[in-house]
């Protein structure tokens, strides 16, 4: 098998072993008045209220309703546009797509049904909530004096700052009104969150900014994280007054203590996507090798690191001898500072190893296990040791690309994206390399 084809297998055994559907069919059982889940009872006396929302929303909710059927009084499933083919289409559950990553009118909208919902449910009933990532996105209500219009500059502002997912989250929770716990504040009986986990080493107050979690952080962390990236002189008024009034203690702080009527459970993350790419490895007769399942930080300068990995396994078969995989994941950004071109972390990495792999024997891809990095149609790019040469033909200057931030068109041109369309899943990014053993 070719390095190119062994890579692309080892990206599909990954998502597939994070698909959505399967992860709350393994976690999610009924036995009679009793609702299992991972090996925990809870009682079934009453009716069941179905929240879903985030980009695997449907394939949950699909597998919730095959499993619960009549018991679903009601629900609401708000995910991507796009995204609601695979929903379980019944008049009981209203489906709603919205914006990601900036949100929009219909996230709005969704918020206000998910907090309708909530609120619907009485004595000895459940409120079933399937969350994954993009949900800070897609199931949005502000606190109260916030427009959409000054959540969605606060999102942008904070999507463009280089900030890590985790302290773009910790803002939004100050912000929301369904944020932080404060969606689990609404409900007195029993709540059951089954999680999809976007966020690197699943910080369940982290993922979709953790609605049903107590949360660790407060409005001076917020404060502090947006003076950090400079975000703060930028605000909408509107919501630098809501952090100040945060600051002083005016306004309600997010949820800090345990509720004993909440469960929550994560059932799919980056981890275990990352030891299914292990295992199919090992399986295509490499010798791969885990990195890690916690990466972070800047795109480009990712790419260097591992880059220089990928040089010391093919010239000196070390840290592991060809024929190798590298696998490691995580969550890596760009800093765009003024306009940008068009790409997505993923892209940026790919075109930026491009430089440190020129000439050797290696492909490497890094995908957005959603289907989608940044606002383009591409999951990630895949490149190998002959992409920057072939780029330099074209009159392609790889360096000018990177600072204006165009990987995807760069890419394009060498026949370098790489589409999955929508995964159904959404748990953080994937890096493979492969290195065959050559002659």
């Amino acid at each position: 098998m070719d390095a190119r084809t062994a890579a692309l297998e080892i990206m599909n055994a990954a998502i597939e072993s994070a698909d959505p559907y399967a992860a709350v069919r393994r976690s999610l059982r009924v036995a009679g008045d009793r609702l299992m889940v991972s090996g925990k009872e809870l009682p079934l006396s009453g009716r069941v209220y179905l929240l879903a929302f985030g980009k695997a929303a449907c394939a949950m909710a699909r597998a919730a309703a095959e499993i619960l059927g009549e018991r679903i009084e009601e629900g609401v499933i708000v995910t991507k546009y796009g995204y609601a083919e695979e929903c379980p289409k019944t008049e009981r559950l209203r489906v709603i797509e919205a914006g990601h990553p900036v949100p929009d009118e219909n996230s709005l909208l969704g918020g206000r049904f998910g907090l309708e919902l909530a609120e619907k449910v009485g004595e000895n009933d459940v409120l079933l909530v399937l969350i994954s990532g993009g949900g800070s996105s897609l199931f949005l209500l502000p606190e109260r004096g916030i427009s959409l219009d000054d959540k969605i500059r606060t999102n942008e502002l904070l999507l463009r700052s280089g900030a890590r997912i985790y302290e773009i989250n910790t803002v939004r929770k100050h912000i929301s009104a369904v944020k932080g716990g404060k969606l689990a504040k609404r409900v007195r009986e029993t709540v059951v969150s089954l999680i999809l986990s976007d966020v690197v080493g699943d910080p369940l107050e982290a993922i979709a900014s953790g609605p049903t979690v107590k949360d660790p952080t407060t409005f001076k962390d917020a404060h502090r994280i947006l003076r950090l990236y400079g975000v703060w002189d930028k605000l909408p008024e509107s919501v630098r007054r809501h952090v100040e009034l945060g600051l002083e203690g005016k306004v309600e702080e997010t949820l800090k203590e345990d509720l004993p009527n909440v469960h929550n459970f994560v059932v799919g993350s980056n981890t275990l996507a990352c030891e299914s790419a292990l295992a199919k490895a090992k399986e295509l007769g490499y010798n791969p090798l885990l990195l890690t399942t916690t990466l972070e930080g800047e795109a480009r300068e990712i790419a260097l690191a591992i880059g220089s990995i990928v040089q010391e396994i093919a010239r000196y078969d070390r840290p592991v001898p060809r024929p190798a995989v590298l696998i490691a994941g995580g969550e890596w950004t760009v800093t765009i500072e003024g306009e940008a071109g068009l790409g997505g972390p993923n892209q940026e990495f790919t075109l930026s190893i491009a430089r440190k792999i020129a000439g050797l024997d290696a492909v490497v891809l890094a995908v957005d296990t959603d289907g989608t990095d940044g606002p383009t149609d591409a999951a990630g790019g895949i490149v190998d040791g002959r992409t920057l040469g072939l780029l330099e033909k074209m009159g392609v200057d790889v360096e000018e690309a990177l600072r204006r931030h165009d990987a995807y068109r760069a890419l394009e041109k060498a026949g370098a994206l790489l589409k999955t369309g929508p995964t159904g899943t959404n748990v953080n990014s994937l890096i493979i390399a492969v290195v065959p053993k050559g002659l």
